[in-house]
Protein backbone atom coordinates (compact mmCIF):
# COMPACT_ATOMS: atom_id res chain seq x y z
CA UNK A 1 0.00 0.00 0.00
CA UNK A 2 1.31 3.48 -0.90
CA UNK A 3 1.74 5.70 2.16
CA UNK A 4 -0.65 8.67 2.31
CA UNK A 5 2.16 11.19 1.86
CA UNK A 6 3.38 9.52 -1.32
CA UNK A 7 -0.19 9.36 -2.69
CA UNK A 8 -0.50 13.11 -2.11
CA UNK A 9 2.74 13.67 -4.04
CA UNK A 10 1.55 11.65 -7.04
CA UNK A 11 -1.72 13.58 -7.08
CA UNK A 12 0.18 16.90 -6.98
CA UNK A 13 2.45 15.82 -9.82
CA UNK A 14 -0.59 15.12 -12.03
CA UNK A 15 -2.88 17.99 -10.98
CA UNK A 16 -0.32 20.82 -10.98
CA UNK A 17 0.65 20.43 -14.67
CA UNK A 18 -3.04 20.27 -15.58
CA UNK A 19 -3.74 23.48 -13.67
CA UNK A 20 -0.78 25.22 -15.33
CA UNK A 21 -1.86 24.00 -18.79
CA UNK A 22 -5.41 25.26 -18.22
CA UNK A 23 -4.07 28.66 -17.14
CA UNK A 24 -1.90 28.83 -20.25
CA UNK A 25 -4.82 27.98 -22.54
CA UNK A 26 -6.99 30.62 -20.84
CA UNK A 27 -4.27 33.24 -21.23
CA UNK A 28 -3.88 32.45 -24.93
CA UNK A 29 -7.64 32.60 -25.45
CA UNK A 30 -7.79 35.97 -23.72
CA UNK A 31 -4.96 37.26 -25.86
CA UNK A 32 -6.62 36.11 -29.08
CA UNK A 33 -9.86 37.70 -27.93
CA UNK A 34 -8.23 41.13 -28.22
CA UNK A 35 -7.83 40.74 -32.02
CA UNK A 36 -10.91 42.09 -33.83
CA UNK A 37 -12.42 39.16 -35.76
CA UNK A 38 -12.89 41.25 -38.88
CA UNK A 39 -9.16 42.01 -39.01
CA UNK A 40 -7.86 38.59 -37.99
CA UNK A 41 -5.80 37.37 -40.99
CA UNK A 42 -6.99 33.82 -40.36
CA UNK A 43 -10.54 34.97 -41.19
CA UNK A 44 -9.61 35.74 -44.78
CA UNK A 45 -9.99 33.30 -47.64
CA UNK A 46 -7.29 33.11 -50.33
CA UNK A 47 -5.62 36.43 -49.63
CA UNK A 48 -2.86 35.84 -52.16
CA UNK A 49 -0.06 36.59 -49.69
CA UNK A 50 3.24 35.42 -51.14
CA UNK A 51 6.58 35.44 -49.29
CA UNK A 52 5.34 38.23 -47.04
CA UNK A 53 5.88 40.75 -49.86
CA UNK A 54 3.24 43.30 -50.85
CA UNK A 55 0.72 41.82 -48.49
CA UNK A 56 -2.85 42.72 -49.32
CA UNK A 57 -5.18 43.97 -46.62
CA UNK A 58 -8.66 45.35 -46.08
CA UNK A 59 -7.40 48.72 -47.33
CA UNK A 60 -6.91 47.08 -50.75
CA UNK A 61 -10.46 45.78 -50.75
CA UNK A 62 -9.74 42.38 -49.27
CA UNK A 63 -12.93 41.02 -47.68
CA UNK A 64 -12.94 39.00 -44.42
CA UNK A 65 -14.76 35.68 -44.72
CA UNK A 66 -18.48 35.88 -44.02
CA UNK A 67 -18.77 39.63 -44.62
CA UNK A 68 -22.25 41.10 -44.74
CA UNK A 69 -23.37 43.85 -47.17
CA UNK A 70 -23.87 45.96 -44.04
CA UNK A 71 -20.26 45.74 -42.84
CA UNK A 72 -18.10 48.86 -42.75
CA UNK A 73 -15.06 47.87 -44.82
CA UNK A 74 -13.42 49.62 -47.82
CA UNK A 75 -14.60 46.91 -50.22
CA UNK A 76 -18.15 48.10 -49.48
CA UNK A 77 -17.78 51.75 -48.48
CA UNK A 78 -15.95 52.44 -51.75
CA UNK A 79 -18.63 50.86 -53.92
CA UNK A 80 -20.79 53.09 -56.06
CA UNK A 81 -23.35 54.52 -53.62
CA UNK A 82 -26.36 53.39 -55.68
CA UNK A 83 -24.96 49.88 -56.03
CA UNK A 84 -24.40 49.69 -52.27
CA UNK A 85 -27.95 50.88 -51.58
CA UNK A 86 -29.38 48.29 -53.98
CA UNK A 87 -27.20 45.57 -52.48
CA UNK A 88 -28.31 46.33 -48.94
CA UNK A 89 -31.97 46.49 -49.93
CA UNK A 90 -31.63 43.11 -51.65
CA UNK A 91 -29.86 41.66 -48.61
CA UNK A 92 -32.69 42.81 -46.35
CA UNK A 93 -35.29 41.23 -48.65
CA UNK A 94 -33.30 38.01 -48.96
CA UNK A 95 -33.05 37.78 -45.18
CA UNK A 96 -36.85 37.71 -44.99
CA UNK A 97 -36.67 34.59 -47.16
CA UNK A 98 -34.07 33.04 -44.89
CA UNK A 99 -31.22 33.76 -47.32
CA UNK A 100 -28.01 35.47 -46.21
CA UNK A 101 -26.03 37.36 -48.84
CA UNK A 102 -22.28 37.16 -48.22
CA UNK A 103 -19.88 39.56 -49.90
CA UNK A 104 -16.71 37.94 -51.25
CA UNK A 105 -15.40 40.96 -53.17
CA UNK A 106 -16.40 44.53 -53.93
CA UNK A 107 -14.21 47.54 -54.62
CA UNK A 108 -10.56 46.54 -55.20
CA UNK A 109 -7.33 48.51 -55.35
CA UNK A 110 -5.31 48.35 -58.55
CA UNK A 111 -2.61 46.28 -56.86
CA UNK A 112 -5.21 43.78 -55.67
CA UNK A 113 -6.53 43.52 -59.23
CA UNK A 114 -2.95 43.11 -60.48
CA UNK A 115 -2.44 40.24 -58.05
CA UNK A 116 -5.64 38.55 -59.22
CA UNK A 117 -4.66 38.98 -62.85
CA UNK A 118 -1.17 37.60 -62.20
CA UNK A 119 -2.71 34.56 -60.51
CA UNK A 120 -5.10 34.03 -63.44
CA UNK A 121 -2.21 34.41 -65.88
CA UNK A 122 -0.15 31.83 -64.00
CA UNK A 123 -3.05 29.36 -63.91
CA UNK A 124 -4.78 29.95 -67.24
CA UNK A 125 -2.10 31.49 -69.47
CA UNK A 126 -3.52 33.14 -72.58
CA UNK A 127 -7.07 32.62 -71.28
CA UNK A 128 -6.46 34.64 -68.10
CA UNK A 129 -8.78 37.37 -69.36
CA UNK A 130 -11.73 35.01 -69.02
CA UNK A 131 -11.26 34.97 -65.25
CA UNK A 132 -9.72 38.30 -64.27
CA UNK A 133 -9.68 41.71 -65.91
CA UNK A 134 -6.42 43.50 -66.58
CA UNK A 135 -5.63 46.11 -63.93
CA UNK A 136 -7.05 49.46 -64.93
CA UNK A 137 -10.05 47.92 -66.71
CA UNK A 138 -11.87 46.04 -63.94
CA UNK A 139 -15.28 47.28 -62.89
CA UNK A 140 -14.30 46.31 -59.35
CA UNK A 141 -11.62 49.02 -59.35
CA UNK A 142 -14.27 51.69 -59.95
CA UNK A 143 -16.59 50.27 -57.28
CA UNK A 144 -19.10 49.15 -59.89
CA UNK A 145 -19.27 45.43 -59.13
CA UNK A 146 -19.75 43.10 -56.19
CA UNK A 147 -19.20 39.36 -55.86
CA UNK A 148 -21.73 37.49 -53.75
CA UNK A 149 -22.31 34.06 -52.31
CA UNK A 150 -23.10 31.41 -51.23
CA UNK A 151 -24.88 29.34 -53.88
CA UNK A 152 -28.35 29.72 -52.35
CA UNK A 153 -27.88 33.51 -52.37
CA UNK A 154 -26.82 33.41 -56.02
CA UNK A 155 -29.96 31.43 -56.86
CA UNK A 156 -32.06 33.97 -54.96
CA UNK A 157 -30.45 36.82 -56.90
CA UNK A 158 -31.09 35.08 -60.22
CA UNK A 159 -34.79 35.24 -59.38
CA UNK A 160 -35.13 38.48 -57.42
CA UNK A 161 -31.99 40.51 -58.11
CA UNK A 162 -33.45 42.35 -61.11
CA UNK A 163 -36.13 43.81 -58.86
CA UNK A 164 -33.32 45.67 -57.13
CA UNK A 165 -31.44 46.45 -60.33
CA UNK A 166 -28.81 43.83 -59.55
CA UNK A 167 -27.79 41.77 -62.57
CA UNK A 168 -25.35 38.96 -63.16
CA UNK A 169 -22.79 40.02 -65.76
CA UNK A 170 -20.92 36.87 -66.86
CA UNK A 171 -22.05 33.33 -67.61
CA UNK A 172 -18.97 31.83 -65.97
CA UNK A 173 -19.19 33.97 -62.81
CA UNK A 174 -22.48 33.34 -60.99
CA UNK A 175 -21.16 35.51 -58.14
CA UNK A 176 -20.46 38.75 -60.09
CA UNK A 177 -23.26 41.37 -59.95
CA UNK A 178 -23.51 44.94 -61.22
CA UNK A 179 -26.16 47.63 -60.99
CA UNK A 180 -28.56 47.97 -63.92
CA UNK A 181 -31.34 50.34 -62.73
CA UNK A 182 -33.40 49.71 -65.86
CA UNK A 183 -33.64 46.02 -64.90
CA UNK A 184 -36.29 46.91 -62.30
CA UNK A 185 -38.80 47.47 -65.11
CA UNK A 186 -37.20 45.68 -68.09
CA UNK A 187 -35.31 42.78 -66.59
CA UNK A 188 -31.59 42.17 -66.76
CA UNK A 189 -29.73 42.43 -70.09
CA UNK A 190 -28.05 39.42 -71.67
CA UNK A 191 -24.88 38.25 -69.96
CA UNK A 192 -21.43 38.03 -71.53
CA UNK A 193 -19.88 34.57 -71.86
CA UNK A 194 -16.98 35.73 -69.67
CA UNK A 195 -14.91 38.83 -68.90
CA UNK A 196 -12.91 38.53 -72.13
CA UNK A 197 -16.13 39.12 -74.10
CA UNK A 198 -16.97 42.33 -72.21
CA UNK A 199 -16.14 45.30 -74.48
CA UNK A 200 -15.67 47.57 -71.43
CA UNK A 201 -12.65 45.56 -70.35
CA UNK A 202 -10.73 45.68 -73.60
CA UNK A 203 -7.49 47.63 -73.25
Amino acid sequence: MVPPVRRQRVRTRVVLPLVLAAALVAACAASVGHVPAALDPSSFGDVLHRDGVDRLGVEDGLVPDGSSPFDDIPALSRLDADLLDALRAAAADAAQDGIRLVVTSGWRSTRYQQRLYDEALAEHGSEAGRWAARPGTSVHETGGAVDLGPVDAQHWLETYGAGHGLCRTYDNEPWHYELRPEAVSRGCPATYADASADPRLQS
